[in-house]
């Protein structure tokens, strides 16, 4: 999390809009999906309540959660995940609900997943 002005942003996005996201999914019936539950991870993740990254297992370099070059790797990392197909004991659902979450904060689409 970073400060833009007086506003907290988390990768491209106002850090309200990750916690409204968050409070968003928080609320579903459970249990959660394997894709839910990834979008749970990344979204706690680069708001710095979760402390490893939902693929890497990566701590966060930022002050109160990632910074915004770090979210752009695990967002990557995701990618590399998902096109080299489910590894042993991977989850590719988990990892596909990270990587949107991910994509979304750091701007690659507009789209709230």
């Amino acid at each position: 999390m970073t400060m833009l002005g007086a506003t907290m942003v988390v990768g491209v996005r106002a850090a309200d809009e990750v916690f409204a996201a968050l409070e968003d999914l928080s609320t579903r019936r459970r249990p959660w999906t394997a894709f839910e539950q990834g979008l749970l991870q990344a979204y706690r993740w680069a708001v710095g309540t979760q402390a490893v990254a939902p693929v890497t297992g990566d701590g966060a370099v930022g002050l109160v959660g990632p910074c915004r070059s770090q979210l752009l790797a695990e967002c990557q990392a995701a990618e590399v995940r998902l096109r080299a197909g489910a590894t042993p004991g991977a989850d590719v659902d988990l990892v596909l609900g990270a990587y949107a979450a991910l994509a979304w904060v750091c701007g690659h689409h507009d789209e709230r997943p």
